[in-house]
């Protein structure tokens, strides 16, 4: 009978989502505007607020998909994250998800990765200083849009292989200072580090991106620490006014490559040690 109670008494603590199977990693939930998926640590009570990480999916991928990475369950579950994974909105007349990443095209997805947190927040108790933000590729690149649009909102930002998509605004980012880390490989040639031009946009380049949220946050040009590993070389900015940045380079192309979650979770981890 015991046993039973504390059963029943944990079922009671979980949110909607968890306790009937209909939102989670398989079955989105829907909000105006779209949806996304969650995936809770395994051992969470119910009741424990989260730390909580945003994840952009990249071109032509889901929410869904975000959840078959070992490594991001392993180091964000295993940490106790829960993992929030929006759907790009799909194009018109098909069924690829995108995120333009551009202000003023498509849906604003900006505001709605914001309804998506409010969402969560009223399913699950958040920690609220605690939600992080990353994305591959086109989901870098709205990693990029939320730091430079609601940097206030969010402890802290990673970008995999994505950039801020012109145009940039000038001379600073509207929110900020924000921390930021850059992951990206040297021989990616599907976004290049100078980015390219597609029709009549253009991706972005990693280096203007970078002196954007140096001069949002406030550091000076030349990094503070310089570090040359494997499988990461990194260039870091931290005598700023507020909030830093990082840029880590690997010699592979685009992909999320072995080591990126440790490699965010530390940078991460720094943000909530200067809280």
């Amino acid at each position: 009978m015991k046993a039973l109670l504390t059963a029943l008494t944990i079922a009671l603590a979980l949110p909607a989502w968890s306790q009937n199977a209909l939102c989670g990693p398989e079955a989105p939930c829907t909000i105006d505007g779209g949806d996304y998926h969650l995936m809770a640590p395994d051992g969470w009570d119910g009741a424990t607020p989260l730390p909580a990480l945003v994840f952009f999916h990249g071109f032509r991928s889901s929410g869904a998909s975000v959840f078959r990475s070992a490594g991001l369950k392993r180091t964000f579950g295993g940490q106790g994250f829960l993992v929030i994974a929006p759907n790009g909105a799909k194009r018109p007349g098909t069924d690829i998800r995108a995120w333009p990443a551009r202000p003023d095209v498509g849906r604003d997805d900006v505001a709605f990765t914001l309804d998506v947190v409010e969402d969560v927040a009223r399913q699950v108790p958040l920690a609220r200083d605690s939600v992080y933000v990353t994305g591959f590729s086109a989901g870098g690149s709205m990693a990029w849009m939320m730091a430079c649009y609601a940097g206030e909102r969010f402890a802290g930002f990673a970008s995999v292989a994505g950039a801020l998509r012109r145009p940039n605004p000038a001379p600073v980012c509207p929110t900020g200072p924000v921390r930021m880390l850059q992951i990206h490989g040297f021989a990616d040639a599907q976004v290049p580090l100078e980015g390219r031009g597609i029709r009549d946009w253009h991706q972005g380049d990693v280096f203007e991106s970078l002196s954007l949220v140096r001069r949002t946050n406030e550091c000076r040009s030349n990094p503070d620490a310089i570090s040359i590993g494997d499988p990461f070389s990194c260039r870091e900015w931290s005598s700023c006014a507020g909030g830093g940045v990082k840029m880590c380079l690997h010699t592979g192309g685009h992909g999320l490559p072995a080591g990126w979650t440790d490699l965010a979770l530390d940078w991460f981890m720094g943000a909530a040690t200067e809280q």
